[in-house]
C-alpha cells in the first residue's frame, strides 16, 4: 500500500501528551493540508484557533465558568472541566463558519470543516505528534463558544489536544469491513 494508507490504518486518538508541541513551521504545514478538504463552492468553511501556554489555563477558566452558568450549566465536575485543557501542550479548536448558500447546506459546511480537523490530525500524526480529538458538551456549550469569539455563525467542530505521545494507549480492536460496507444494488 502507500504511505499515506499506511498512516491512515495506524492512527489513533492518544490521551498521554506532553510537550513539545508542534513548531509554527510544522503547524503552517498541517494548515496547509486542512484547507485541501473537499469544499463545495469554495466557501472555505472552517477557520482554527491554536491555544497554548496560559491559553489553556483561560480556556479551563472558561469551561469552569460555563458550569457555573444558572440558565444552562455546563455538565460535568468544575474541576476537571477546568484542568482538561491542560491534559496537552496545545489545542487546537477547529471552527466550522456558517455560509448562507443556496447549493450547500450547512451539514455540508460541518462536513468540510470536520474532515479539515482530520487532515489536520493525520498531518500531526504524520509530524510524529500525537493528537485526541475531544468534543462534547463544552464543544456546544453558547458561553464556550461565545467565550472564543466565535460569531453566531459559528460553531465548533471539535477541539484536537495536540503533543508528543508520552506512552500510548493499548490498540483498539477495528471492526471488519465487512461489517459496515455493502453492495448497492445486491447482486
Amino acid at each position: 500500500m502507500t504511505d499515506l494508507i499506511d498512516a491512515i490504518i495506524k492512527r489513533t486518538s492518544e490521551p498521554r501528551l506532553i510537550a513539545p508541541a508542534p513548531s509554527g513551521e510544522v503547524l503552517e504545514r498541517v494548515f496547509e493540508c486542512a484547507a485541501r478538504a473537499p469544499d463545495h463552492a469554495l466557501l472555505r468553511p472552517w477557520r482554527y484557533l491554536v491555544i497554548e501556554g496560559e491559553g489553556r489555563t483561560a480556556l479551563g477558566e472558561l469551561f469552569a465558568q460555563a458550569a457555573d452558568n444558572d440558565e444552562n450549566p455546563l455538565p460535568g465536575k468544575k474541576e476537571k472541566l477546568k484542568n482538561s485543557p491542560l491534559r496537552a501542550p496545545m489545542i487546537i479548536v477547529g471552527i466550522v463558519r456558517h455560509t448562507p448558500h443556496p447549493k450547500v447546506p450547512d451539514i455540508e459546511q460541518y462536513a468540510s470543516a470536520a474532515v479539515g480537523l482530520g487532515y489536520v490530525l493525520l498531518a500531526l500524526q504524520s509530524a510524529g505528534f500525537g493528537a485526541m480529538w475531544r468534543t462534547g458538551a463544552v464543544a456546544y456549550h453558547p458561553q464556550v463558544a461565545s467565550g472564543l469569539g466565535l460569531t453566531e455563525n459559528e460553531s465548533i467542530a471539535g477541539f484536537l489536544y495536540v503533543g508528543t505521545v508520552d506512552s500510548h494507549k493499548p490498540e483498539v480492536p477495528r471492526a471488519d469491513t465487512a461489517e459496515f460496507v455493502s453492495r448497492w444494488p445486491n447482486s
